[in-house]
């Protein structure tokens, strides 16, 4: 019989449960994220009960914010929920489920999503940027993920994208909106700046173009530092259907000035959205702890 994985995704307001029966995600549930400790440890033991008492689960997969080394089962960095952070939470939560327990971060979880049954399926390395208010992702070498030395493996938003800005300043949607806010002193946003960009609005165009360089130029670099056999882009922005095509356009453009640059680099989105987390969880699971 297939391993049946108990899941968790750890969110800012909302907290998602589900099992993995061996083929699919099930028994989906979600509560609205704690404010305490104590309280986060009441919901999340008192969901896996309810898992355990119907599902054969062999332990929990966790999807969480933060830089998370697994080497010492402690979730570090910062992010909306203090309490996770900075002290060894895993061997707590495998003594309160009396399960096994492997957590990884969020969107690391999402790369190995992708990975396994989603647009990168079939690869052995990819890079998977995600973009949202700022630009996170995740490196992926032979099937693993690249945590680097000081677990900032995949935070691309850090990088330079011009002498001034960072990608996660110009590589986004809401810095879109910001940048055509700042010009017309306006409080548009980000769609709204895309429509306006769309039916011909100079200033939106200029603040969307700005967007699909940087993208296009962090792409290009990634492909020429890790050479992935795929680059995959998630977040709310890879609904749009025009992303893709605009940022292959800008590396193309890239590749006509570096004439010594012969790849082309295999761009697509990303297949899962708001399961990408709990599906991630359960390779990264089956990797902890062998299928």
């Amino acid at each position: 019989m297939m391993s049946q994985i108990g899941l968790i995704d750890i969110g800012g307001t909302t907290i998602k449960f589900a099992v993995w029966d061996g083929k699919e995600l099930v028994a989906h549930t979600a509560k609205k994220t704690p404010k305490t400790l104590a309280e986060f440890y009441d919901v999340l033991t008192e969901e896996v009960t309810t898992m355990k008492a119907n599902y054969p689960i062999e332990g929990v997969g966790i999807s969480s914010p933060g830089a998370v080394n697994k080497k010492t089962g402690v979730i570090e960095g910062a992010s909306a929920l203090p309490y996770i952070h900075n002290f060894k939470i895993q061997p707590e939560l495998e003594k309160r489920f009396g399960l096994k327990v492997s957590i990884e971060n969020d969107a690391n979880c999402a790369a190995l999503a992708e990975l396994a049954d989603g647009a990168g399926q079939g690869a052995d390395s990819l890079v998977f940027l995600v973009i949202g208010t700022g630009v996170g992702g995740s490196v992926i070498v032979n099937h693993q993920i690249w945590h680097g030395a000081h677990l900032f493996g995949g935070e691309f938003g850090y990088t330079l994208s011009s002498d001034q800005n960072t990608l996660s300043e110009l590589g986004t949607s809401v810095s879109v909106a910001k940048r055509y806010n700042e010009k017309r002193h306006t409080k548009k946003t980000g769609k709204e700046v895309f429509d306006l960009a769309d039916a011909g609005d100079r200033e939106a165009q200029t603040a969307v173009d700005t967007m699909y360089w940087a993208l296009a130029k962090a792409i290009y670099n990634l492909q020429y530092s890790f050479d992935p056999e795929k680059v995959v882009i998630g977040g709310g922005v890879s609904n749009n259907p025009e992303l893709i095509p605009n940022v292959k356009k800008n590396i193309e453009k890239i590749r006509r000035q570096v004439k010594i640059a012969s790849i082309k680099p295999d761009v697509v989105a990303c297949k899962y959205t708001d399961q990408a987390n709990l599906r991630g969880a359960v390779v990264d699971f089956e990797q902890t702890y062998g299928k």
